[in-house]
C-alpha cells in the first residue's frame, strides 16, 4: 500500500476498523495484538491515549495491521501520526486541519460529518467520511443520506456492534468503525485481552461473505 487510495480500498475489503481507547501506549499495543489475532486488522489508536503516537509506531509493525490514528483534531496530531506510520487519520468532526495534513502526505484523512451540509462540504476533500455519532440516527441515517449522495463512503462509527454490523453494511456502509463494544476501555484496562479476541473473532464472522 502506497498511498490514500490504496489505504482506502484496504479499509473497504477489511470491513471494520477497530477503534483503540487505551490507558497507555502498551495496553493500546496488547489491544491491538488482540484484535489482530481475532480477525480484525485495520485499527485505529485514538488521540486520546496518552502516547498515541507511541503506541501506533509499535503498531504499525505489527504483520499484517493496518493502523492509524484517530480522534485527530489538530494539525500537530496529524503530523505525529504520520511520522509515527499512521496510514489514515480519522476526526470526530471536518477538520481541515487533519484533511491538510492528509493531502500533503499522500495519508488517508476521514473527517467527522452528521448533517447533509457537513457531508456535501467533507466529500469534496475526501473520498470517506466518518458517520459519527453514528449511534444518534442508526442505520435509517446512513440510509437516508445515501439517498441524495449515492456515490459516497461511510464509516459510520459510535453504536456499531457486532449484532447490527450486517444491518450497518447493509444500509451502505463502507467500513464500519467499533470501539466499544468490540474492545472496551474497561476490557483493555482489565487486561482481559482474550474476550477483545474473542469479540474480534464474532465481528470478523458478523461481516464475512457480505
Amino acid at each position: 500500500m502506497s498511498g490514500a487510495g490504496d489505504v482506502l480500498r484496504e479499509l473497504g475489503r477489511r470491513r471494520v476498523v477497530a477503534v483503540v481507547r487505551a490507558g497507555d501506549p502498551a495496553a493500546a499495543v496488547d489491544a491491538a495484538r488482540a484484535l489482530a489475532a481475532g480477525g480484525v486488522t485495520a485499527i485505529e489508536i485514538t488521540f486520546t491515549t496518552p502516547g498515541a503516537a507511541e503506541a501506533i509506531a509499535d503498531v504499525a509493525l505489527l504483520d499484517g495491521v493496518l493502523v492509524g490514528a484517530g480522534t485527530v483534531t489538530t494539525r500537530a496530531e496529524a503530523e505525529a501520526a504520520v511520522a509515527a506510520g499512521a496510514r489514515f487519520l480519522a476526526s470526530p468532526h471536518l477538520s481541515t486541519e487533519a484533511l491538510d495534513a492528509g493531502e500533503e502526505s499522500d495519508v488517508l484523512a476521514i473527517p467527522g460529518v452528521f448533517t447533509p451540509t457537513e457531508v456535501a462540504t467533507a466529500s469534496k476533500r475526501a473520498p470517506l467520511l466518518k458517520l459519527f455519532p453514528a449511534s444518534v440516527g442508526g442505520p435509517g441515517l446512513l440510509a437516508a443520506l445515501r439517498g441524495p449522495f449515492p456515490s459516497l463512503r461511510f464509516m459510520p462509527t459510535g453504536g456499531v456492534t457486532a449484532d447490527n454490523a450486517r444491518a450497518w453494511l447493509a444500509s451502505g456502509a463502507y467500513v464500519l468503525g467499533a470501539g466499544g463494544d468490540l474492545c472496551s476501555a474497561a476490557r483493555i484496562a482489565a487486561g482481559d485481552f482474550a474476550a477483545i479476541e474473542r469479540r474480534a473473532a464474532d465481528y470478523r464472522a458478523a461481516v464475512d461473505g457480505l
